[in-house]
């Protein structure tokens, strides 16, 4: 699977995509095919390895966890025995390390939450469903107005 991978600090220059082994859920954790991951500041400071402090736990001369990005959005393909919140299909938001990938393993830090998607022009529908009692979470609004 690709991953973007970094194996030292510094600018976006580091970042590399590279062909990386598939992860495999643990007992205690849910297997997410990522359809989108979002930057935040937090990556940016793993990345720079800055503020120098940081690296006290990240690794001082080079990244000991090499992976970035840490939201998500997703589908769960798998889960661990351990798993009660998810199950396989379930479309969830999270976070995890190593969100900048297409395969991501999270422990009990995602929400099976999307319970359906609508583009912008069917708002009206999507309340709806909200109103109606459907939705055991978030419903999600695409910007395809077509």
């Amino acid at each position: 699977m690709n991953a973007i991978v970094y194996r030292s600090y510094g600018p976006p220059d580091v970042l590399a995509c590279e062909d990386v082994e598939k992860p495999t859920a643990r007992d205690d954790q849910v297997l997410i095919k990522v359809r989108a991951a979002s930057v935040n500041p937090l990556d940016w400071h793993f990345m720079r390895g800055e503020p120098y402090f940081l690296r006290m736990g990240s690794g001082l001369r080079k990244p000991k966890v090499t992976r970035l990005g840490v939201d998500l959005a997703g589908q769960v393909e798998a889960v661990g025995r351990n798993v009660t919140q998810c199950q396989p299909g379930d479309e969830v938001f999270g976070t995890s390390r190593g969100a900048f990938a297409e395969y991501v393993c999270a422990a009990g830090k995602v929400t099976p939450v999307i319970d359906r998607s609508y583009a912008l022009r069917e708002v009206p529908e999507a309340i709806r469903y909200l109103e109606e009692g459907h939705a055991r979470g978030k419903v999600l609004i695409t910007m395809d107005c077509k």
